[in-house]
């Protein structure tokens, strides 16, 4: 049997501005990931008339982003 590959695992190298580029850009990925499925539900909102989409879309954003900060905060300190 093949072992199943290793997760993506950078080594910290150690630069607290490294560190801070990296935790500035998964807070910025977060955060869209929770608002633009609502953007996009409020346009097909007004694409078809209904008023659906919008809200439905923001709830899977914030599903999907208290996921994604679960998956973070399970990881061991770096």
């Amino acid at each position: 049997m093949v072992p199943p590959p290793n997760r993506r695992r950078r080594k910290p190298s150690g630069s607290p501005v490294g560190a801070g580029i990296v935790w500035s850009a998964r807070i910025i990925a977060i955060g869209l990931a929770m608002f633009l499925p609502g953007v996009a539900g409020g346009w097909l909102d007004e694409r078809f008339g209904l008023r659906l989409f919008g809200p439905a879309g923001f709830l899977v954003g914030l599903g999907t982003a208290i996921f994604w900060l679960a998956q973070i905060s399970d990881r061991p300190q770096e």
